[in-house]
């Protein structure tokens, strides 16, 4: 079979991700929720919310690891965002170009492999720079009014970090765990237990 052939979406791709994607876009209405919830706990040090920010990364990183096919994280992401923005976040519409520049970030590492590596590193890469494209984002849109030193760059910082951790390694022992059980024996990724 030839690369090109290999890049093609199947339906069972287009279902999982699909699913993936809806799975999290509830998640993510959630998580606005807890991050909202926290907002008292972080009271004295606002930026260190961000630590929490890799679980809106997630589905960008599962989607690359799972379908292994150019597009798969930029379309988790976007659709775990537009689901999110369906069911009411308190961001809005912006919520979903928030979601596709975000999944572009993972869709980049991706690509930067020529989607053929999906080993520990690679997707702590794909986390960084879904963080990294999230953290820029919000630099620019939803930070823009406050104090550089003391919050825009610690949050960035700690965006990035969180994604890495969270989305990136979090991303990577999940598509692990989801091999094990036989979920993913259609995919790549089920079929390399060992080397996910």
């Amino acid at each position: 079979m030839n690369r090109i052939d290999n890049n093609r979406w199947r339906t069972i791709d287009i279902v999982v991700a699909a699913v993936i994607a809806v799975a999290f876009g509830v998640i993510f209405w959630a998580w606005g929720l807890v991050w909202k919830a926290a907002d008292p706990a972080f009271a004295a040090a606002p930026a260190a919310q961000a630590v929490m920010y890799g679980v809106w990364l997630v589905p960008a990183v599962l989607g690359g690891l799972v379908i292994r096919k150019p597009g798969a994280a930029l379309f988790c992401e976007a659709v775990a965002a537009t689901v999110s923005a369906l069911l009411g976040s308190e961001w809005g519409g912006i919520t979903i170009v928030q979601g596709l520049i975000q999944g572009l970030g993972a869709e980049l590492a991706f690509a930067a492999f020529r989607y053929r590596s999906f080993r520990l590193p690679v997707a702590v890469l794909a986390g960084a720079l879904t963080g990294l494209s999230a953290a820029l984002f919000d630099f620019f849109v939803w930070n823009v009014d406050y104090a550089l030193t003391s919050y825009r760059l610690p949050y960035a910082a700690l965006t990035v970090l969180s994604a890495a951790v969270i989305a990136g390694l979090g991303a990577w022992y999940l598509t692990r765990a989801l091999a094990g059980t036989g979920v993913l024996d259609r995919f790549p990724a089920g079929r390399d237990r060992a080397a996910v």
